[in-house]
């Protein structure tokens, strides 16, 4: 168990560095180029950013976007939306369907390390892993009424991003 929450310690701490380190900024998007626990510059293209929904965009849903390593321009787009709730969609990038995983066997208790997955879905598709509903992984709320929501509400939020 201890192995686990070190493991666990260990990610929200990546997903920290992922957010402050590396990126090209773009309004509320970055490219992201390396990665700390990687050894060289990413071998896909990795966006993250936020995009604004609600009336007055009072909710912002974080995304990880990665294109398709195939042909970008033909291949499908797949919307990935990890179970939970409350499981932030980086676990769906890394533990799922993503192009990383934790290098499992080269855990040592200190900071993790990345390994490509061969079995990654972003061979043959364009993929979008959202923190959501409000409130999971880095999504958040301007307001505390907007972190009051249901299933409904999720799904116009989603619909919301998917439209922008």
């Amino acid at each position: 168990m201890k192995y686990y929450s070190s493991l666990i310690h260990s990610l929200f701490l990546c997903l920290l560095l992922l957010i402050n380190t590396n990126t090209t900024t773009a309004s509320s998007q970055s490219i992201i180029n390396t990665l700390p626990g990687y050894t060289g510059t990413l071998p896909f293209k990795l966006e993250t950013g936020y995009i604004g929904v609600g009336e007055e965009d009072e909710v912002q849903l974080f995304y990880y976007f990665i294109q398709s390593e195939n042909d970008p321009a033909r291949d499908p787009l797949i919307l990935w939306l990890t179970g939970g709730p409350g499981c932030s969609g980086f676990s769906g990038l890394v533990y799922e369907i993503g192009p990383l995983t934790f290098d499992i066997e080269a855990f040592d208790g200190s900071f993790p390390s990345f390994i490509i997955n061969p079995y990654s879905w972003t061979k043959i598709a364009n993929i979008i892993f959202i923190d959501s509903p409000v409130g999971t992984g880095f999504s958040y709320a301007n307001t505390s009424q907007a972190y009051n929501n249901s299933d409904t509400t999720s799904v116009q939020y989603t619909y919301s991003f998917l439209r922008k």
